[in-house]
C-alpha cells in the first residue's frame, strides 16, 4: 500500500539524512566547513521528508496532530514576523550569520523535520530513526579516537588542541557524544539484545566517555549524567514493583542535581569540578536575550540577530564580566536565543511544542510498565538535547535531533494507543486518489530533496566563492565574490573582512569603498563601524560618523575605540 512505502521511504530519507548532516562537513572549498554545509544538506532532507509528508501521509497529520499543526502554524508566523519585522538585512534573516546559519531557512526546516516525523507509525521507522543517531554517534567516536590518537586528518584551525568531531568545536561533540551515549545505552538495554552488541556498546560507552574528558566539554559530562541517570528510573521501574526504591532514587538523583547545579554557581563541594568561568559569562548573555525580549516584545530583534544587538543591550556588569570586548552573537541557550529572535510570541510557540513532547513522555512512562527501548531511547536523547540547549549554543548538527526526537515521542505516543492502527485513517475518495498516484513517495522525495537543497545553498555557495577568491589572489575575484545575488547573499562580515583584506594590501580606494558598503548593508553591524574609521581613507566626517555610531551600538562602554588584545 501507498502508506506503508510512503513511510519506508521517508524515513530511510529521514535517518540517513540526519546522519549525514551531523557528519557532513567540507573542507579546503569553504571558509565555514562546518555551518553552511550542514545548513545546506538541512534544506535539503528536511524539504524531501516533508514532501512525502504532506502529499502521501497528510492525513495522519491532520487525523492525529492538529494541536501541533496549530503550533507549527503559530511559529512559521511569528519567524516571518520577526524576520520581516527586523532591522537587519533579509539575507542574514534568512540564512542566519557567519558561523552560525541559524536564520529562518533553518529554523524552518527543524520544523519541517519534525512534522515528517510526526507521520511515522510503524515500530522499524522509530529503530531507524535511532539508527541514524547511532550512526552518527559512532562516526564521531571513531574519528575523534583517531584524530586523538594518531592525528586529526581535517584540516581545521585548531586553537583548542582537542577534538572537534564533526561539529568543528569540543564542546559541540562533547555534548553530541552525550545524547548518543545515553541513546545508545538505552537501546541495548532492551531484553532482546545479544551479549556480543552489549559488549560493544560498553567499548563505545567507554572510549566516547573518555573522548568526552579529552575535549574538556563539562557540558559533554553534564548530559551523559544527565542521561545515564534518567535510564537508571525506568530501569528501577521496570524491576521493583514497589515504588520505595524507585523514589529513593529519584531522591538520591534530585539531591546530587541540586549539589552539581550549586557547584555551576562556585557553591558547594563540586565548585571545583563542575564550575567554569564560562558559567559566570552565560549569565550575563542569557541576561542580554532578557533585555532584548522586554525592548521589543512583540518581534525580537530578528533571526539571528542576536549578536547585532549584544552590545546595545548587554547589562553594565557585562562591562566588567566577561568585559567590553568580549562579544558574542548567541545567547548560549537556545531558548533564550529564541526569545531575542522573535519576542515573546514565538519563545511561548517554541516552548508550546516542548510541552507537547513533554505531555508525550508523560503518556508513555504512565502506559509503559516494562522497560520499552525504544520509548527510553528516543526520550533520553531528547531530554539530553534540552539539557544541552539549556546551557549552549545553537548548532544544525546537534538542533536537528531536538526536533527530529521531539516528533518521534510525540508519534510514537500516537503509535502505541490501544485504538491505534498502523494504516492512517482514509475515506473512499482519498483512496482513490492514492490508486491513481501517478509519482511514487521516493521521486517525490527527491523533488522535495532538490528544492530544499535550491532553497539552502546560497550560504554555502557565497562561502566556496569567498574561498575561491581568496585563494586566486585576484582583486577582481575577490570583488566578484562579494557582489550580492541569489547564490551569493552578502555577509556582514565578509564584509568587513574585505576592508581589512584591501587596507592590508594597500588597496586603500576599494577597503574605503567597501567600508561604505558595509555601512549601508547593515549598519546596525558595530565591526563596520569600526573598521570604517581606522582605514587610512576615512576622513574626518568618516571617523566621527563611525565613532557616533559604535556608541549608539555601544552605548555603555566609554572606550569604543580599545583595540582588544592579542
Amino acid at each position: 500500500m501507498l502508506s506503508e512505502s510512503s513511510e519506508k521511504a521517508l524515513v530511510n530519507f529521514l535517518y540517513l539524512g540526519s546522519a549525514a548532516i551531523t557528519v557532513f562537513v567540507i573542507t579546503g572549498a569553504v571558509t565555514d566547513p562546518v555551518n553552511a554545509t550542514k545548513h545546506f544538506l538541512l534544506g535539503g532532507v528536511a524539504f524531501a521528508v516533508f514532501a512525502i509528508a504532506i502529499i502521501c501521509r497528510k492525513q495522519i497529520l491532520w487525523h492525529d496532530h492538529k494541536v501541533y499543526l496549530a503550533f507549527s502554524a503559530s511559529l512559521v508566523m511569528f519567524l516571518m514576523s520577526a524576520t520581516l519585522n527586523s532591522s537587519a538585512p533579509l539575507a542574514q534573516n534568512l540564512y542566519g550569520v557567519y558561523g552560525r546559519n541559524t536564520g529562518f531557512v533553518a529554523y524552518l526546516s527543524f520544523l519541517l523535520l519534525a512534522l515528517a516525523t510526526l507521520t511515522l507509525r510503524r515500530k522499524a521507522s522509530f529503530e531507524k530513526v535511532l539508527i541514524g543517531l547511532f550512526i552518527a554517534g559512532i562516526t564521531n567516536v571513531i574519528y575523534c579516537l583517531w584524530a586523538w590518537q594518531i592525528g586529526d586528518f581535517i584540516g581545521w584551525n585548531n586553537p583548542y588542541n582537542t577534538i572537534l568531531g564533526t561539529f568543528g568545536n569540543p564542546n559541540f561533540i562533547g555534548a553530541f557524544l552525550g545524547i548518543f551515549l545515553s541513546a545508545f545505552v538505552a537501546y541495548s538495554l532492551g531484553s532482546n539484545r545479544s551479549m556480543k552488541f552489549r559488549i560493544a556498546v560498553v567499548v563505545i560507552l567507554v572510549i566516547g566517555f573518555l573522548e568526552i574528558q579529552y575535549s574538556n566539554a563539562v557540558q559533554g559530562i553534564v548530559v551523559t549524567a544527565a542521561g545515564l541517570s534518567l535510564i537508571g528510573f525506568f530501569l528501577i521501574r521496570d524491576r521493583f514493583k514497589s515504588v520505595v526504591p524507585l523514589a529513593v532514587y529519584s531522591i538520591f538523583v534530585a539531591i546530587l542535581g541540586v549539589i552539581s547545579t550549586l557547584g555551576a554557581l562556585q557553591i558547594g563541594p563540586l565548585k571545583s569540578y563542575i564550575y567554569k568561568n564560562s558559567v559566570s559569562l552565560r549569565g550575563e548573555y542569557w541576561q542580554a536575550g532578557v533585555n532584548m525580549a522586554r525592548e521589543f516584545p512583540f518581534t525580537g530583534v530578528g533571526m539571528d540577530g542576536y549578536g547585532d544587538w549584544y552590545r546595545r543591550l548587554r547589562d553594565t556588569q557585562a562591562l566588567v564580566m566577561p568585559g567590553p570586548n568580549t562579544v558574542t552573537n548567541a545567547a548560549h541557550n537556545v531558548n533564550f536565543d529564541v526569545l531575542a529572535y522573535g519576542g515573546w510570541p514565538l519563545f511561548l510557540t517554541y516552548l508550546g511544542l516542548i510541552i507537547l513532547t513533554l505531555i508525550s513522555i508523560a503518556k508513555l512512562t504512565l502506559r509503559f510498565k516494562k522497560y520499552d527501548p525504544i520509548f527510553v531511547a528516543l526520550t533520553v536523547g531528547w531530554v539530553c538535547y534540552q539539557i544541552q540547549a539549556l546551557i549552549s549554543i545553537n548548532q544544525i548538527g546537534l538542533a536537528i535531533w531536538g526536533w527530529i526526537l521531539g516528533g518521534a515521542i510525540i508519534a510514537y505516543e500516537t503509535s502505541t494507543r490501544e485504538n491505534s492502527k498502523e494504516q492512517p485513517i482514509v475515506d473512499k475518495k482519498q483512496k482513490a486518489r492514492s490508486s491513481n498516484e501517478n509519482f511514487s513517495p521516493q521521486l517525490i522525495g527527491g523533488l522535495g530533496l532538490v528544492i530544499g537543497f535550491l532553497v539552502a545553498v546560497p550560504p554555502l555557495s557565497a562561502d566556496m566563492s569567498w574561498r575561491s577568491a581568496l585563494q586566486s589572489q585576484q582583486v577582481e575575484k575577490v570583488q566578484a565574490a562579494l557582489e550580492p545575488g541569489y547564490l551569493q547573499p552578502l555577509s556582514s562580515a565578509r564584509l568587513a573582512n574585505a576592508v581589512q583584506l584591501f587596507e592590508q594590501s594597500n588597496l586603500p580606494d576599494l577597503a574605503y569603498s567597501f567600508a561604505k558598503k558595509g555601512i549601508e548593508f547593515n549598519p546596525n553591524y558595530y565591526d563596520a563601524w569600526k573598521v570604517l574609521y581606522f582605514i587610512s581613507k576615512s576622513t574626518q566626517a568618516d571617523k566621527d560618523l563611525a565613532f557616533n555610531n559604535m556608541q549608539r551600538l555601544d552605548p555603555n562602554n566609554k572606550n569604543v575605540l580599545d583595540i582588544p588584545k592579542a
